[in-house]
Parts: C-alpha cells; sequence; structure tokens
C-alpha cells in the first residue's frame, strides 16, 4: 500500500511539474523587453484580479473575474477584469483606463481624475476562498447528510474522511488543550483546520490561488482567534494579564506591559507562521521551476523535476501540519483563556 502511494505521489508530481511548465511559461518582461525568467513567481504568489491559467503559445487562458467599484459621485458599478488590460498582453494599466476606472501593474484600483473609490471586486484569493468554503461545506453536509440517513453505522464517502479528522480534532486538540469547556470551541477549531487544510492543498494546484500564503487571509484568521480567546476569558486570564499573582509589586509594571504585548503577540505569530510557510513553499517550488528556464538545459530540468517532485510530497505534509499547528495553537490560547486556576495564598 505505502509503495502504491508514493508511486502514485511520484507521477502526480511530475505530472504537476510539466503541468506547471506550461502555466508559467511565459514569465514577466524585464525593462528592455525580454522575458524574465522568474517573473511568473511574484505574479503567481500575489492577489490578481483575473484568474491565469497558462498559455498556449501567446494565448493567455484566462478567467476574467469581477470588478465592482463604488464611488460617492458614481455609485456602485459593475466590470469585468478584461475591460482593464490590454487584450493580447493582458496586462494591466493607466493606459487601458475604462470608463474613467483604471488598474495599475500593481493590482490597484483608481481613477484617472484621482477621486476617491472604493474596490470590492472579485480577486483571484476571494473566488479560491469561496471554492475552498463550498468545498468545505460539501464534506460537512454530505458527511452530516449520511449519518442523518443511515444512523451510527460506518463512514462511507465525505464522512470517511470526515469523521476522523472531527475526532481527532475534538479529542487530541479541543479537549486535551482546552480542558472541560471545549465542546463550545470544537465548531470554530474544526473550521479552522478544514479552511487552512483545503485551502493549503489547492494552494499546490498548478494555475490555483496562494489563499493560504495572503497576508490578508491569515490576518483575518488571526483576528478570529484573537477575538474569540479574550471574548471568552475569564477573570483568572484578565487577572493574570493585569495583576500577575505572585510578581513582587515593583516588577508588576514592567510584567503588565509584557503580558498586554503577549494578548498582540499571539495572534501576530499564527498569522506569520501560516503565511510564511505556505508562501516559502511556493517560492521553492517556482523557483526551481524557473531554473528550466534560466539554464535552458536537459541536465538541469531532469533535476529541477526531481527536486520539485521532491519538495512537492513535502508540501503535502506541510499543508496538513500547518492546519495543525494553527489549530493547535488556537485551542492552547483558549484553554489559557478559560482555565480556572487556583493560586495558593503564599503563592
Amino acid at each position: 500500500m505505502t509503495r502504491k502511494f508514493l508511486v502514485l505521489s511520484l507521477l502526480l508530481s511530475a505530472f504537476l511539474l510539466n503541468f506547471s511548465v506550461a502555466t508559467f511559461a511565459a514569465g514577466a518582461e524585464t525593462e528592455e523587453g525580454k522575458e524574465d525568467p522568474t517573473g511568473f513567481i511574484m505574479h503567481h504568489i500575489k492577489d490578481s484580479h483575473e484568474w491565469h491559467f497558462f498559455n498556449i503559445g501567446h494565448t493567455h487562458i484566462t478567467l476574467p473575474l469581477p470588478v465592482i467599484t463604488y464611488a460617492a459621485d458614481r455609485g456602485l458599478e459593475f466590470y469585468k477584469s478584461s475591460d482593464f488590460q490590454n487584450p493580447e498582453t493582458h496586462k494591466f494599466g493607466k493606459e487601458y483606463a475604462h470608463n474613467g476606472i483604471y488598474i495599475d501593474d500593481h493590482e490597484h484600483l483608481g481613477r484617472v481624475d484621482g477621486g476617491a473609490i472604493l474596490d470590492f471586486s472579485l480577486t483571484k484569493n476571494v473566488a479560491m476562498m469561496l471554492i475552498v468554503i463550498a468545498l468545505v461545506l460539501y464534506m460537512a453536509l454530505s458527511a452530516a447528510g449520511h449519518y442523518k440517513k443511515h444512523g451510527a453505522v460506518a463512514p462511507k464517502g465525505a464522512a470517511s474522511l470526515v469523521e476522523p479528522i472531527v475526532i481527532f480534532v475534538r479529542d487530541e486538540i479541543a479537549h486535551k488543550a482546552i480542558g472541560p469547556k471545549y465542546m463550545k470551541f470544537v465548531p470554530y477549531l474544526l473550521t479552522l483546520f478544514f479552511f487552512i487544510w483545503i485551502g493549503n492543498l489547492l494552494g499546490l494546484l498548478p494555475g490555483a490561488a496562494n489563499l493560504t500564503g495572503n497576508i490578508a487571509v491569515t490576518f483575518t484568521l488571526a483576528m478570529l482567534t484573537f477575538i474569540i480567546v479574550n471574548v471568552n476569558g475569564n477573570k483568572d486570564y484578565w487577572k493574570h494579564v493585569f495583576a500577575t499573582p505572585g510578581v513582587p509589586v515593583a516588577l508588576l509594571p514592567i510584567i503588565v506591559v509584557v503580558e498586554f504585548i503577549g494578548l498582540f503577540t499571539k495572534p501576530f505569530a499564527l498569522m506569520v507562521r501560516l503565511f510564511v510557510a505556505i508562501t516559502a513553499g511556493h517560492i521553492v517550488i517556482l523557483a526551481f521551476i524557473s531554473l528550466v528556464f534560466i539554464f535552458e538545459s536537459y541536465a538541469i530540468g531532469v533535476v529541477s523535476t526531481l527536486m520539485v517532485t521532491f519538495i512537492n510530497m513535502i508540501e503535502l505534509l506541510v499543508a496538513t501540519i500547518q492546519a495543525y499547528v494553527f489549530t493547535l495553537f488556537t485551542a492552547m490560547y483558549i484553554g489559557g483563556a478559560v482555565a480556572e486556576h487556583h493560586h495558593d495564598d503564599h503563592h
């Protein structure tokens, strides 16, 4: 079974590499007009107003995404991203403005007249987020429908995948890290795990969006944890922050400052850890792919293929580990906020 899994993983990775070469073959241009073989790396990492899949020759296979804007003097307006770009090169720029609105080469929306405008566009990362949410909902509802229809029987279909993860998160993460009050937080922890896990896995597909490698996404997830932890913090939790037991009075002002800063460093660490781990993995894979175009050598191509295959297999593991780590640390922070502390009189 293990041998079959390894063989399938190698074949899948080799296929993904070949598809990736077709996907990323057209890099960005340098100032001299030449192709930059590494230009596709940042293009893949950052968000975009269009979803680029691959090129066939000089033909860009893309999905135009909705551009939704609001301005006080113009109201709510709807466009598609192809309205603001060169139809041949698919570049954005002020010179391709449409109806007085443009998207610059940094994917920022603006008005030709310099007026204020709000961007509510459905970008590539937002579209990917909706896909991830739809998949998570499908898995959860399919599993729930299975048990509603058949009762407590051996799981099948989506339920066979969902049930072991639910049990693991509930018993090994929530219960052990939070304690007796764990059931209240299990739904949130499960949502976190499945959202990050599915987002990480889908992000490894060629042409997919770098959802969990987007700092705005990891910031939002970290802020949700920050809010849940501090809203549910009991009196012992806040006493530990602003009147730490057992600390000499002379040191109390310093400790209070340290503890208060700690309220923010914890979610900050969650945000940065996930962002860096996922983004770094993508950059390493794309960097090895770019070597094929830099050296234009068969030998380098073979080495690059082997390295990308190996790193892809590692990234499959990292995708799961990062979902687990984010969920585990969230549970530990919640556990510290809701735990009842009993301090001795002499402590």
